[in-house]
C-alpha cells in the first residue's frame, strides 16, 4: 500500500496554505550522485587542461617544486570547482543544481522561499560533517531517521528539499484572466498580499497559491487553461488594490 509523501506546509499571509512534497533520501541521493559526477568531470577537466598548458606539452606530471604558479593555475581552481560547485550553483540557480533539476527537486526555506546566500553557505559547509565517516554516512543516516529527510546542513541552515510541481500545474495557472471577473474586496486584498510576497516564493509555491486563490474565489468560473504566468500575474496586479 502506497503512503503519501511528507509535505512542507507554507503559512501564507494570503490565508491560503500551500503544501510542497518533501524529497526523500532516494531522490536526494540520486541528485547528489549526478552532481558529484558533473563536478568531478569539471574539476578533472580543468586539472588536465591547465596542467598541459602549464607544462607546455603533453605531460601531466606536476612540477618538482610545486611552484606558486602551479598552485594558482592548476590546483586552486581544481579544488574550487569541486568544493564550490554546490554553493555557487544553488545560489545562482535559486536552490537548483543540474542534478536536482534532473530529479525534479530544489532547496527551499521553511517559508517556501528560495534560500539566501548565507543559508546556502551554511548547508554546504556542513557537508563536511554529513560526509563522515565515509560516503555521507552521517547525512544519509539522518535523512533516513528524520521525517523531513534532513541532513546536518539542512538542520543548521533551516532548509529542505521539495519536489517541484509538474508541468500540469503550470498549465493550470495560465490565462485565467481571460475568463475571470473582478475579485471581491477580500479576494483583491489576498491577491495584493500574494503579489507582495511573489518574488520571495519559489515558482512552485507561487503557482500553487495562485491556483488556490482562483479556485477559492472564482470556483468553476476559474478557467485555468494554457498561457503565460507573467500575463496572469499582470492581470492580478490590476485586480489587487493599491498598497
Amino acid at each position: 500500500m502506497s503512503t503519501s509523501l511528507p509535505e512542507l506546509s507554507v503559512d501564507s499571509v494570503t490565508g491560503i496554505e500551500v503544501s510542497l512534497p518533501l524529497a526523500g533520501p532516494g531522490a536526494r541521493s540520486f541528485a547528489f550522485i549526478i552532481d558529484w559526477h558533473i563536478r568531478l568531470v569539471l574539476a578533472l577537466s580543468w586539472y588536465l587542461v591547465a596542467t598541459l598548458i602549464y607544462n607546455r606539452g603533453f605531460s601531466l606530471r606536476p612540477p618538482a617544486g610545486y611552484g606558486e604558479s602551479w598552485f594558482a593555475l592548476v590546483l586552486v581552481p581544481t579544488l574550487a570547482i569541486y568544493f564550490l560547485y554546490h554553493p555557487v550553483l544553488e545560489t545562482l540557480l535559486r536552490g537548483h543544481t543540474p542534478g536536482k533539476r534532473s530529479v525534479g527537486i530544489r532547496v527551499v526555506t521553511r517559508s517556501g522561499a528560495a534560500p539566501g546566500v548565507g543559508a546556502l553557505l551554511v548547508r554546504n559547509v556542513f557537508r563536511l560533517i554529513d560526509s563522515f565517516p565515509l560516503a555521507y554516512g552521517v547525512g544519509l543516516t539522518l535523512m533516513v531517521l528524520t521525517r523531513e529527510s534532513l541532513r546536518c546542513g539542512d538542520m543548521a541552515a533551516g532548509t529542505l528539499l521539495v519536489y517541484q510541481r509538474g508541468a500540469s500545474d503550470a498549465e493550470l495557472l495560465q490565462n485565467a484572466a481571460q475568463r475571470v471577473g473582478k475579485l471581491d474586496p477580500l479576494g483583491a486584498e489576498i491577491a495584493a498580499d500574494l503579489l507582495q510576497r511573489w518574488s520571495d516564493l519559489v515558482p512552485e509555491a507561487r503557482i500553487s497559491l495562485a491556483r488556490q486563490l482562483l479556485t477559492r474565489y472564482l470556483g468553476a468560473e476559474a478557467d485555468l487553461s494554457e498561457g503565460d504566468e507573467l500575463q496572469w500575474r499582470s492581470r492580478i496586479e490590476r485586480l489587487a488594490p493599491p498598497r
